[in-house]
């Protein structure tokens, strides 16, 4: 019995191998290499293992982590701890999904198109939007698009951006506009939220679009009407950043005039996996559907009638007129999505509102006991389950003691706002207990 799972390569293939080629050993395939930048030994490592021992010895170093199994989280800025129910893994790991990618062939691939076809259809159905494309790499990636987009429909060089959003998607955007030629301005904040003057200062003719967060990266919910408003009378579009399940609360950005709507769909079915990979959303208005990069999925009938899925609208930058494309994305995070439709089937219209119900209740409470206990929450009660509370220390130097006590802490907003290292972004989802939300905040009163 051999030792090991995998045999990707025998010496009766590596002898064939080489027959075929027409050399005599594998050394001879180094020869054009000289001497002198050669390593003259074998490098330095362990001696490999059996598979037993290498199971055991990678459990013992992953048992290291501070994970959100080993402790209560706080932490969100983007990445969210939510209830994933189990019939996600269940059905992801179905080889069907689980191996699939790009449908091109219809016939054979009707599951996945159903699939991408039903995300994008719940997608549109959360933000008010027209219609969804099958999901983009994430996030922040979906934002740069977004901008691209804008730029090239408006034929106008200028994007201009709230400062409350995602700092990272901020540089993302800043990435994506660069090699374009297009300038990104940041509007200032005010009191927690996108200041309206500074938006209005800050636009001209050659604003191609503006950007908010909703909520924003503080936690505050945008008055996204305005500014709907306010770039409509400029001709130029509105773009909002959304989480999704707050949209189960909140007024959709497309019932106040949004053109594109962005965001993550990690808080629907997705772990945090350290950041990702997680799952884009990417919804428009019809009249850019033509524009909207990635892949849409259509639904249609076949000659007997029948309901079937196609790709649609595929004159796009992966198949012809690449030299007129405005974006480059190829693939899509079709399996999250489909993790992202499951949840979201799950938790159903009712469950969409419960859940997002409970994340701004609990939020709430957890505000409420840091005021009560005499703690700085530096900005109004506009929050879905994010908001801001100041420390007497720097947030950095309170992580250990957080870690110690068995919680991950929320994020420091020093790490990318001057003047705010003592200020922590803290974050509430459904899954966190009251008794947690007590016990942390009595944790923290070290530093009040």
């Amino acid at each position: 019995m051999n030792e090991y799972r995998y045999l990707p390569l025998t010496e009766n293939d590596k002898a064939e191998m080489l027959q075929t080629i027409g050399v005599d050993d594998v050394e001879a395939l180094f020869a054009p290499i000289p001497q002198s930048v050669r390593l003259p030994r074998d490098l330095n490592l362990k001696p490999a293992a059996d598979e037993n021992s290498l199971v055991r010895e990678l459990s013992r170093l992953a048992a290291k982590n501070v994970t959100t199994t080993t402790h209560t989280s706080f932490l969100g800025a983007g990445v969210y701890t939510h209830a994933i129910p189990a019939v996600v893994d269940s059905m992801i790991s179905r080889s069907e999904f689980y191996t699939a990618y790009t449908p091109y062939q219809p016939e054979i691939s009707q599951g996945e198109l159903q699939a991408i076809f039903e995300f994008q259809t719940m997608i549109a159905r959360i933000t008010g939007m027209e219609l969804a494309n099958s999901s983009m790499y994430d996030g922040g990636t979906a934002l740069g698009e977004a901008a691209a987009l804008a730029a090239g429909v408006k034929k106008r060089s200028q994007i201009l951006m709230s400062e409350l959003v995602h700092p990272e998607y901020q540089a993302v955007v800043q990435s994506y506009c660069e090699g374009r030629g297009v300038e990104v301005v940041l509007a200032k904040a005010k009191d927690g939220l996108t200041d309206v003057a500074s938006i209005k200062a800050l636009m001209t003719d050659d604003t191609a679009a503006v950007i908010v967060q909703y909520p924003n990266f503080v936690g505050q919910v945008e008055p996204i009407a305005t500014f709907a408003e306010l770039a409509n009378a400029n001709k130029s579009l509105f773009i909002t950043s959304s989480n999704p399940l707050a949209l189960g609360l909140l007024t959709p950005p497309g019932a106040v005039g949004a053109d594109i709507v962005v965001g993550d769909s990690q808080v629907f079915g997705i772990a945090e996996s350290f950041g990702g990979p997680h799952c884009g959303y990417f919804a428009v208005s019809k009249k850019l559907m033509r524009k909207v990069p990635g892949r849409l999925v259509g639904q249609t009938v076949d000659e007997n009638g029948k309901r079937g899925f196609v790709l649609t609208l595929q004159a796009r930058e992966q198949h012809i007129r690449r030299d007129k494309a405005t974006s480059n994305i190829c693939s899509n995070q079709a399996l999250n999505a489909l993790a992202s439709s499951i949840a979201m089937a799950s938790l159903g219209k009712q469950g969409l509102v419960e859940t997002a119900n409970l994340n701004f209740q609990k939020a709430h409470y957890a505000r409420q006991q840091f005021e009560a206990k005499g703690f700085k929450v530096t900005y109004g009660q506009r929050q879905f389950n994010e908001f801001v509370v100041e420390f007497s220390q720097p947030i950095a130097q309170l992580q250990q003691l957080l870690i110690d006590e068995g919680f991950i802490g929320g994020y420091d907003l020093g790490r990318d706002y001057e003047g705010m290292d003592h200020q922590m972004l803290i974050a509430v989802t459904e899954v966190i207990p009251k008794a947690e939300i007590d016990r942390f905040i009595n944790v923290l009163e070290v530093a009040k």
